[in-house]
């Protein structure tokens, strides 16, 4: 499946486009990613 997300981070955090990404709940990986655009 692909979707698109767009987030805030609440903490700064180095980021670049390219970079994977997992995103966990409960201790289980519950999607992963690649960063394509950063919006500043």
């Amino acid at each position: 499946d692909n979707t698109t997300l767009e987030c805030e981070l609440i903490h700064d955090m180095a980021v670049e486009t390219g970079m994977r990404f997992t995103i966990r709940e409960g201790g289980k990986t519950v999607g992963t990613g690649v960063i394509v655009e950063i919006h500043e």
